[in-house]
């Protein structure tokens, strides 16, 4: 490999050191993204000039045309609500890939040393491990399958059994080499990433999809090795840390540990979703009332959830907020961890609408002050401002630490309809006498409280 070849690797791995440290803070996030994408640029282009692009090139620059094509229109197409589903395809793309090279590499190339053959394995593993269980989150996320947890008959001794399988096909693979039993271990592998994500609810589904990021990255990094290619060790080590670090932080975020997110399903009692809510009473108002309540505030937060990436209203409560600020009004945005579908969601769907970023405060920090605050707006959030987090310890949020509305004067609720939340579960708040309810799609909504409170 030449010096210029390792030089680019070189610029190529800084990049992406540089996107993840700008990934780390919303204000900084976009020109991360831009780091990581010109040191993929970088890597890719170096590639050619190592002379291993030379190959084959007619079938590589059709494929990069291909995948650039469907990249694009993807990533423009994409609704803010289903980005999450994206990242969780894209995801199992890269652990696909891994596994797939690291088939061919033993196909071609047979078991040249145990080391190699050992990271082609683990590949194989992992990768395939992370490709299922992507599409699993996909299903879940786009609603195709329940977001329920799915626990099938005996489902934790079937797990048990298909991983000791796994495991057993993959030592006796590295021992004796043979082709039929690679293809065993493939498909035991995507067999347990199935099993794997199905017995994960809902509302855990982003941590799951952070794991299997960790997943590929750590695919990439061991088919670094199979490849004898320093750039991609390095670019599937930062993955997998990133990713690691991430998951633990997410799982600390919903305030239990990591295995009971995963297994929990498998110990837990069946518990039966509260009703509809249509049975008790709530107190309800009109856009007029609200935008009384808010005008007259001196101090007002915006909790922003899912639900506002479904009506696209950001840029609407970014309108709000402008004009209570210019009444004197204190407006500030809290933003829980896990709002929305993915870690960061709501910073990226308030970042669309150029909210300020010294707006955006994160749950530690606005905690303490609901209760001094007159008027809590929640538009489109439930289970990370449920009460039941606290008080119900049969609920599926039960330990997750959650924002501190109901200790506001006043909180406003926008909602479609009495429905529970992702997990599936009522909301107390909904019920509590300061609440007041203003039903219908928060962008038509919003747009009459914008309307009212300049007339008022």
């Amino acid at each position: 490999m030449s010096v210029w070849v390792q030089l680019a690797y070189l610029i190529a791995a800084i990049l992406f050191i540089l996107a993840l440290k700008g990934l780390s803070s919303p204000k900084n996030a976009r020109n991360g993204n831009l780091l990581g994408a010109l040191g993929a640029l970088v890597a890719t282009v170096a590639v050619f000039f190592s002379g291993i692009g030379t190959r084959n090139l007619p079938v590589i620059l059709i494929a990069i045309a291909v995948g650039s094509v469907v990249g694009i229109i993807a990533s423009r197409r994409v609704k803010m609500t289903a980005m999450p589903q994206l990242v969780a395809l894209f995801n199992g793309v890269g652990g696909g890939a891994a596994a797939l090279i690291s088939v061919i590499e033993f196909l071609h190339a047979g078991g040249e040393s145990i080391a190699a053959l050992i990271a082609t394995v683990f590949t194989v593993v992992i990768g395939a491990i992370s490709f299922s269980g992507s599409i699993v989150t996909f299903l879940k996320l786009q609603e195709l399958m329940t977001s329920r947890p799915v626990v099938i008959p005996a489902g934790r001794w079937v797990t048990i059994l298909v991983a000791v399988l796994t495991v057993v096909a993959a030592v006796w693979l590295v021992i004796s080499p043979m082709t039929w039993l690679l293809i065993v271990l493939l498909v035991l592998a995507l067999f347990f990433g199935v099993l794997f994500v199905l017995p994960v609810g809902g509302a855990d589904v982003p941590i799951v999809i952070s794991l299997l990021n960790a997943f590929t990255g750590l695919s990439v990094a061991a088919s670094g090795y199979v490849l004898d290619n320093v750039l991609l060790i390095v670019a599937g080590t930062l993955v997998g840390a990133s990713g690691t670090v991430l998951t633990s932080l997410m799982a600390k975020a919903m305030g239990r540990p990591l295995t009971s997110t995963l297994f929990g399903a498998f110990s837990a009692k069946a518990v039966t979703a509260a009703g509809s809510g249509e049975d008790r009473p709530v107190r309800s108002a009109g856009p007029n009332d609200v935008a009384i309540m808010l005008g007259f505030a001196s101090k007002v937060i915006l909790v922003p959830g899912y639900g506002l990436a479904v009506a696209q209203a950001q840029s609407t409560l970014r309108e709000l907020a402008d004009l209570l600020t210019e009444r004197g009004v204190t407006v500030d945005y809290a933003i829980h961890p896990v709002a929305g579908r993915m870690p960061g969601h709501m910073n990226v769907l308030l970042a669309e609408a150029n909210v300020p970023y010294e707006q955006l405060k994160e749950m530690d920090e606005i905690n303490p002050e609901f209760s001094s605050t007159d008027v809590v707006l929640v538009v489109g959030a439930n289970d990370v401002v449920n009460p039941a987090a606290r008080s119900d310890k049969s609920a599926p949020i039960y330990g997750m630490p959650i924002l501190d509305v109901d200790a506001a004067h006043q909180v406003v609720f926008l909602k479609r309809s009495m429905r529970p939340g992702f997990a599936g579960i009522e909301n107390e708040l909904l019920f509590d006498p300061k609440t007041t309810l203003l039903f219908g799609d928060a962008k038509d909504t919003l747009t009459k409280v914008v309307a009212a409170l300049k007339t008022t």
